[in-house]
């Protein structure tokens, strides 16, 4: 039984293949377009992908309450279903997160939230749009607890980003800039506007925010202080409401959980619970695989993936060798030679930039080893270099720590799972200055916990690296610059040629790519 799952509106197009309840693959249409969750057609993403729908066996996707929002080419499905050749069938938006982070867990039973600035789901009233709802998942199923749509946290997160901080608060050409404000409200005074906010609908689609454009620099930093404060405390304030003491194990999805520095404090407002998953592509992007994972496990009861560790977010394609090199012979700026990750290990120690790309690219937001680039992290200005030189963005922004996930208990205030970015925590005080190119201005990290049935490759690298440098920790970031994630040979050695980075490292074939100096 083969499944495709489509996410399409206005944003994070997509689509996943799911065969007999396995996730075969999921690519976003914004790694091939190169423009930041680009608005385009996902059936003809998927046909240029894959030419025809001859082994699809049914087609699921979530609906929307305006047609507009559907591909234009949409009766090339309706048509199929018509002749019988596919079946169509269509999965809540809500429901298909609650799918995605539940399906791609390894909980047998959960409590499962989900937040995002709205989407529209069946109910026995018709279709009933929410931003905040609760499930509660069992083996192969999940069945709705509340579908609440009177706060909207995304689009609050949206507007402000857009209209206090002058940013795109989402969609092209950048994205969706609200990182960049949690990343500023670490540096801000969260007292400064709270009196002023907290007794207001700012969760309300009416809310003025563009009264604030006009606050200074100073005081952006600690607006954005004040907002994640509020935020942190209505999210607390709904949760509490169904985290009982009985609940266990917590899955959470939607665009509003990439606000990591929130979900990081869900294991001190709740420290009665075991576990926490978020999945790798919590935003609407992963929709595709939800809405398939709901269709395959729930509907279908074909039995659940038992992931080795955590399930693979490495769901896009692997290029072959032949393909790099084809790539690399375009271009008569650069040379490329045999090398290895002992050799690579000497490089970043000695204070040079690489970028690795190799085995299949990763879906999310968050580069996790395979098209990634790297630094040490114990040199104190590392974090300025890349910053300035590679990312071209804010000083203040902060980069993730890799960390070897056996290694944790040494490093972090906490134990426990980060897999893809998921939360951020404290470093343990008496370690931060080991580290200083990772470590944020208030003694905390978004980091990456590494196992090696999740990455062997990285897994290993970070071994050989603990070896060279004395720490299990590198700086990761995302190998682009202000633009979505590298995907195809030619991206990343387009990236390479337009930045600073010092070296470009295709792993899975030990090739090492120089710039040619003038």
């Amino acid at each position: 039984m083969k499944i495709l799952g489509l996410s399409f509106g206005t944003h994070d197009s997509s689509y996943a293949i799911i065969e007999d309840g396995k996730i075969v693959v999921h690519e976003e249409l914004e790694r091939f377009s190169r423009i930041k969750e680009c608005d385009g057609n996902v059936i003809d993403f998927y046909l240029d992908r894959h030419k025809s729908f001859d082994d699809i066996d049914i087609v699921t996707y979530f609906p929307h309450g305006n047609k507009k929002f559907y591909p234009s080419n949409f009766n090339i499905l309706l048509e199929l279903a018509k002749n019988k050749i596919i079946d169509l069938y269509e999965v809540g938006h809500h429901q298909s997160h609650a799918a995605n982070a539940f399906f791609s867990s390894n909980f047998e039973e959960a409590l499962i939230v989900t937040l995002d600035g709205g989407g529209w789901d069946k109910t026995t009233n018709g279709l009933y749009a929410s931003q905040f709802t609760v499930w509660q998942g069992k083996d192969i199923k999940i069945e709705p607890k509340v579908l609440d749509g009177s706060w909207n946290p995304g689009v609050a997160w949206s507007k402000c980003t857009a209209n206090v901080f002058g940013m795109c608060g989402g969609g092209p050409p950048y994205g969706c800039q609200a990182g960049t404000v949690m990343a500023m409200a670490a540096i801000g005074n969260s007292d400064k506007f709270y009196n002023e906010l907290k007794d207001q609908d700012i969760w309300g689609w009416n809310f003025h925010w563009e009264k604030y454009s006009n606050i200074s620099e100073k005081d952006k930093f600690d607006f954005a202080a004040t907002l994640q404060r509020l935020t942190e405390e209505k999210v607390r304030f709904e949760l509490s409401k169904w985290i009982t003491k009985d609940t266990k194990y917590l899955c959470l999805a939607g665009g509003t959980v990439l606000n990591s520095v929130m979900t990081g404090k869900l294991w001190d407002w709740f420290p009665h619970l075991v576990d926490i998953y978020i999945p790798p592509v919590p935003y609407d992007a992963g929709l595709a695989i939800g809405c398939a994972q709901f269709l395959s496990h729930h509907v279908l009861n074909f039995p659940r993936i038992k992931w080795r560790d955590n399930a693979s977010p490495y769901l896009g394609v692997t290029y072959t060798k032949e393909e790099v090199l084809t790539a690399l012979n375009k271009y008569d700026n650069i040379i490329y030679k045999d090398s290895n990750d002992d050799h690579i290990c000497d490089l970043l120690y000695n204070a040079k930039i690489v970028s690795v790309y190799g085995g299949p690219s990763e879906s999310g937001r968050r580069a996790l080893g395979n098209r990634s680039i790297l630094a040490d992290p114990t040199n104190p200005h590392m974090k300025d270099i890349v910053n300035e030189k590679v990312k071209h963005r804010q000083s203040f922004r902060p980069f993730a720590p890799s960390i070897i996930r056996e290694e944790m208990n040494k490093w972090f205030t906490r134990d426990v799972n980060s897999p893809y970015m998921g939360f951020v925590l404290q470093f343990k005080k008496e370690v931060q200055d080991k580290v200083p190119a990772v470590v944020h201005v208030d003694g905390s990290a978004r980091l990456q916990t590494v196992t090696e049935k999740d990455n062997k490759w990285y897994y290993n690298f970070l071994k050989k690296w603990q070896v060279k440098s004395g720490v299990p920790i590198i700086l990761n970031t995302s190998f682009n610059d202000r633009e979505p994630i590298v995907e195809k040979p030619e991206h990343a050695i387009n990236c390479f040629l337009k930045t600073n980075i010092d070296y470009l490292y295709f792993f899975d074939y030990n090739i090492l790519v120089e710039k040619i100096k003038d």
